[in-house]
């Protein structure tokens, strides 16, 4: 896989041509930058081209566009200018934990096959979410792996169920203990992995590589060549073995709502 190359197309594609979808998100461009404004989702920069010349000016603008509601700039290790962490920390920003961007080529990606059932642990079953109930298991499992509440992940899921999005719940019985979901980039050749996780007690069976398998046949059956996850460092090395390769690391820095 050519890194450089791929690493162009997901900044093109994923990052700047931007389209709105069925849950009513605006998007903006204005040259230099690009953001999403959602009511009830992720609002914030996913791209944009500065130089130092630009930098404060443009953070600038975006302090009065998202005024008012929570936000997050979603940096990458080769934006420019070099030092915008540092403006957008003085401008305010709050930096979260940064994630490994890992890309893997689907014909290449090593989950064992595509098979719906691969690696499914013994005992445990991959469902696909389907209607609400299925979105609630999802948002508890989501809710205990990574603390606070996902109720509104839950409600876009189901916004764009089909058609821009799947999700996967693993269960052991009537109970679930893992989740994933999987976003598809229309008019793109990337697919993302966001979401994958499993409730303590169920770890180190398997059930996080049955959950990328899983969305991976999904992504493969839409003709998507890419899988793209933004990598916390406890599941890097899990994805690196299966295949991910690692194009950047990405840093969200946020904004809370303010009143």
């Amino acid at each position: 896989m050519d890194l450089d190359a791929v690493l162009a197309a997901f900044d093109e594609q994923v990052r700047r041509d931007v389209r709105p979808d069925a849950s009513g998100d605006v998007v903006e461009h204005d040259g230099s930058v690009v953001c999403r404004l959602s009511a009830d989702g992720w609002s914030g920069v996913t791209w944009s081209s500065l130089d130092d010349a630009s930098a404060d000016t443009a953070i600038g603008v975006q302090l009065e566009r998202f005024q008012g509601r929570g936000w997050e700039w979603k940096h990458y290790s080769y934006d420019k200018p070099a030092d915008l962490p540092a403006r957008l920390i003085a401008a305010g920003f709050v930096a979260e934990p940064a994630e490994a961007l890992l890309v893997a080529e689907l014909s290449a990606l090593d989950c064992s096959g595509l098979s719906r059932d691969v690696d499914v642990p013994p005992g445990l079953e991959l469902r696909d979410v389907r209607d609400a109930e299925d979105a609630a298991d999802l948002v508890a499992v989501h809710d205990q792996v990574f603390g606070g509440a996902h109720a509104a992940i839950g409600r876009r899921l189901l916004t764009g169920l089909g058609l821009t999005t799947a999700a996967v719940v693993a269960y052991d019985g009537a109970k679930p203990v893992a989740a994933g979901r999987i976003e598809f980039y229309a008019g793109t050749d990337f697919a993302g992995l966001w979401g994958g996780g499993t409730v303590p007690g169920w770890r180190g069976r398997g059930l996080f590589r049955a959950l990328v398998a899983h969305r991976a046949s999904l992504a493969a059956a839409r003709g998507f060549r890419y899988l793209q996850v933004d990598a916390s460092p406890e599941s890097e090395p899990i994805l690196r073995r299966l295949g991910f390769e690692k194009l950047a690391t990405t840093t969200p820095f946020v904004r809370p709502a303010t009143r």
